[in-house]
């Protein structure tokens, strides 16, 4: 076991111990987790301080205390959560029945690794699917069971796993120590509402262990063309594009979460996936931060493939953080355009799709037989203002270079949810303009590229919008005067 490279690759930053090809907790974590699972009356661990106290005896079995010490006020946030906040019914519940069920998972953490690791290459056609840290520029597949999922999570409410090195191998926080430090340093109703929604989860899968898997894909441009793969797109690539636009659906009102056509979802990340979310920030998990609060019980009805996925794509693409004027500069148009596509492409499907496009090419055919090439599936793109608000993005122009990589992308459409963005009020109206127009991708590619070099040189202040419409209808006796929907 311990001579698996992917395993080698992540050993260091899980709380388990590699010996004679097998995984194992320490004895004494052993023995602490037992009392615990024999519940409160045996373990004496009935409050959120003596919660804490088991807590740093296992810490300091896996010789953490001293190298890894926890945030000042940690043990303040368990107890106060626990002691103060969490109701005296709910809280003899999670002592006698929700811990030592926890205890009892986490001791069968080292063969719910051992099972992973074993049939990690078997779940897809050889494929590498197993738990691992990949390099920069290396796609990946990894597959967990929501088990094991349980398991990890579970040890991260204790704070189990090591934190020397994390920031070098670029892996954000992970122990819950930071989440229940800010409760007590600055105790408000978002931060309670996120521990309420973990502790709701910890409840759930301890009182019924759900079976399915999911699935993390990690997807490349390459920076060196490849024969396999899509590499990195530069400007000419774009701006030689005959791919017709998609269709662009705008909704002023609703959550991408919402939507019902199976498309993918957008997930508006930072650099990590989740971002502040086990500190003070929430923006990943709600509109606005500040109003983030926990709604009870959520059940999932979406469908299953075969794996046991629910059928939910999410993707976290990163854009850029305070860009300024620099956002106007064609590199950084072309960084958002190409990281967009990025998460958009279905790599497989989208190199068939280029194959055919090759052969009509070769064939002499002229650029509607190319346009006319189905797309590469039916999935499409449901997405918002990627970027923008706190990231200080160009909503038009964010919202401009995702129809662009969803198109070239060959995805057959974009539902743009504005969430009431108000220099997004015309979007509708311009979208269906350019649409009737039928512009293909370099079209409007050429144009973002004009409007961003006029405004770094001061030459228009105008949204691009407002640049786009007067600058064309000059030489086009169509006005904009659509029918409202």
């Amino acid at each position: 076991m311990e001579e698996r490279e992917d395993l080698k690759s992540i050993l260091a930053f899980l709380p388990v111990v590699a010996r004679s090809w097998s995984l194992f907790w320490p004895s004494q974590v052993v023995e602490t987790l037992k009392d615990l699972a024999r519940g409160p009356q045996h373990s004496g661990v009935n409050s959120g301080e003596v919660l804490f106290a088991a807590i740093s005896d296992l810490r300091r079995s896996l010789s953490l205390s001293s190298s890894h010490p926890l945030t000042p006020c940690a043990a303040d946030g368990y107890a106060l959560f626990f002691d103060e906040i969490m109701p005296r019914e709910e809280s003899g519940k999670w002592f006698g029945e929700v811990v030592p069920a926890l205890a009892n998972l986490l001791l069968r953490l080292p063969s719910l690794l051992q099972v992973h690791y074993q049939n990690a290459d078997g779940l897809i056609n050889g494929l590498n699917t197993a738990l691992r840290l990949l390099d920069s520029q290396q796609p990946g597949l990894v597959f967990l069971s929501q088990e094991l999922i349980s398991a990890l999570l579970g040890c991260s409410l204790f704070c189990l796993f090591p934190v020397i090195d994390r920031s070098a191998k670029h892996l954000p926080t992970i122990n819950f120590d930071h989440l229940f430090d800010a409760l007590y340093d600055s105790h408000n109703q978002k931060q309670e509402s996120k521990i309420w929604c973990i502790i709701h989860y910890f409840e759930k899968i301890t009182s019924r262990m759900p079976t399915g898997f999911v699935s993390f894909e990690r997807k490349v441009l390459p920076l060196e063309q490849t024969p396999l793969r899509i590499s990195y797109p530069k400007a000419e690539f774009w701006s030689n594009s005959v791919i017709p636009l998609c269709r662009f659906e705008v909704h002023r009102s609703g959550l991408i979460e919402d939507q019902s056509s199976g498309a993918l979802e957008v997930d508006f990340a930072n650099k990590y996936i989740g971002g502040g979310a086990l500190h003070r920030g929430c923006v990943q998990w709600c509109r606005y931060a500040s109003s983030f609060r926990f709604s009870g019980d959520y059940v999932d009805e979406r469908d299953a493939d075969s794996f046991g996925r629910r059928k939910t794509r999410i993707i976290a693409i990163d854009a850029l953080c305070s860009p300024g004027m620099k956002q106007y500069k064609q590199e950084l148009i072309l960084r958002e355009t190409n990281k967009a596509f990025c998460g958009f492409l279905h790599q497989s499907k989208y190199q068939e799709y280029s194959r055919l496009v090759r052969e009509n090419e070769r064939l002499n055919r002229d650029s509607a037989m190319i346009q006319s090439l189905d797309y590469v599936d039916d999935i499409g793109i449901a997405t918002g203002n990627w970027g923008c608000g706190a990231f200080g993005g160009d909503p038009e122009v964010k919202a401009i270079v995702q129809w662009l990589a969803a198109s070239q992308a060959r995805r057959p459409f974009i539902s743009y949810y504005t969430f009431g963005m108000k220099a997004l009020e015309n979007l509708d109206r311009v979208s269906r303009w350019i649409q009737l127009h039928q512009w293909t991708v370099g079209d409007l590619w050429d144009l973002l590229v004009d409007y961003s070099l006029q405004r770094l040189k001061g030459e228009t202040n105008d949204g691009f919008f407002t640049w786009l419409l007067p600058s064309l209808l000059a030489s086009d006796t169509e006005m904009l005067d659509l029918p409202d929907d």
